[in-house]
């Protein structure tokens, strides 16, 4: 039901309820008043139902449109090499892992991809987890407790974020990309341990961590340095092996995390250092531990996209050339484009209602792009998040940036 539908008016009462169930009725008021006030603050999201694979043209609530919503950055998705993998494993494995890492759901499948990815992204051993999310939490929770600190770049993912508050550690939040405050903030600290966190490319803004100064940093002052590879890995660096070979970087320090649902195509995450990092967290990481091994056959899936990511050189190439194409040939005159060289292209309008109405002008004209609303950005830089894939072609990202130059003359007055 969506939250317009609901009457402000409209409240439980005693009468049409026992008296026992009177305290459940006033909290689900209170979540109706809070949902009620978020539809009018421009704030209500929507859920959209995908009724085809995930690829450039999709079919989104019945109707056909041109899709720059995805975070499917490779087109690998709908890939068939991927398919066939997951399809061929789910014959020789099962569907369901049935049991957690630790009693017996560890599949060869699962043992074969970690080696795999973490030999992609050049560390000796890697780690899946089901999420993310999960990744994330799971890590700063296992490495990090109430002796130690925690510095986090301001436009952290919520998921590092919530992992820093779990985890109990004293949390340093500094400006965005202010790596001067960072080093105040690292020289002043006396925790028993210390870890720097930050996306590698920061997934509303799309622009990239200066990862080497961030590793001079923790070297000097002794921290650990975990990486948010989500929106680089299968995007940067050499066969899109990550920001690590972007930069060109390695250290013993690094924990790197990056998620198997975008660029590669499948789902889950993985996380990948040192040895003997790696093994502490088969030990300690309760979101590792405590729940169902992912189904087998995903990860034979992933074993495929990494050999596409290898092999196929033309996609990766494909999609730094439409990058390229839109940085270069969209115009705009009143909303801002960002600095971001990434397959994340934000175009900054401000205000909440205006952006949900030039989501809502593109999806009349058959191209969906989603409205990005505060708290996932900051107040006052509502956006559109653009997010370009090897699956679409220079056609398709002409006619965004023709829609988008009309937009922008319709609706700004």
């Amino acid at each position: 039901m969506l939250i317009s539908s609901y009457s402000p008016n409209w409240v439980y009462t005693q009468s049409s309820h026992t008296s026992g169930a009177l305290p459940c009725a006033l909290m689900l008021n209170q979540l109706k008043a809070e949902l009620v006030e978020r539809a009018r603050a421009g704030l209500q999201r929507k859920r959209r139902l995908l009724q085809s694979p995930q690829t450039a043209h999709v079919q989104l609530d019945g109707q056909s449109v041109l899709s720059f919503a995805s975070n499917d950055y490779l087109g690998l998705a709908n890939h068939p090499a991927l398919i066939q993998a997951l399809q061929s494993a789910a014959k020789e494995s099962g569907v369901g892992s049935g049991a957690s890492h630790l009693i017996n759901g560890h599949h060869q499948f699962h043992q074969d991809a970690e080696q795999a990815l973490a030999d992609f992204v050049g560390l000796p051993s890697g780690l899946l987890f089901t999420t993310g999310y999960m990744a994330n939490m799971g890590v700063i929770s296992a490495l990090m407790g109430r002796e130690d600190a925690i510095f986090a770049d301001k436009l952290n993912h919520a998921s590092l974020n919530d992992a820093a508050l779990l985890s109990r550690a004293t949390l340093h939040r500094y400006q965005h990309q202010d790596l001067q405050q960072l080093a105040k903030l690292l020289s002043q600290s006396t925790a028993r341990r210390n870890l720097v966190v930050v996306d590698a490319v920061f997934s509303m803004d799309g622009d990239i961590a200066p990862v080497p100064e961030l590793l001079a940093l923790c070297e000097q002052y002794d921290a650990w340095l975990m990486l948010d590879d989500a929106h680089g890995f299968g995007v940067l660096g050499k066969q899109g092996r990550g920001i690590l070979s972007h930069f060109k970087v390695q250290s013993p320090r690094i924990i790197y995390m990056a998620t198997l649902g975008k660029a590669a195509g499948v789902a889950g995450a993985f996380v990948a250092g040192d040895e003997t990092l790696i093994e502490y967290l088969v030990q300690s990481a309760k979101t590792y531990i405590y729940t169902t091994a992912s189904p087998p056959a995903l990860s034979a899936a992933l074993l495929a996209a990494v050999e596409v990511m290898k092999t196929d050189l033309e996609r990766h190439q494909h999609l730094v050339n439409l990058i390229r194409i839109f940085k270069s040939e969209l115009q705009l005159k009143t909303w801002r484009l960002m600095s971001s060289t990434t397959a994340i292209q934000p175009v900054v309008v401000g205000n909440n209602d205006k952006v949900l109405a030039l989501s809502e002008y593109l999806l009349t004209r058959g191209i969906f792009v989603p409205a990005i609303r505060p708290p996932t950005v900051p107040k006052d830089t509502a956006r559109l998040r653009i997010s370009l894939s090897a699956a679409h072609t220079e056609q398709d990202v002409r006619l965004l940036i023709k829609t988008l130059q009309q937009a922008e003359a319709e609706l700004v007055a």
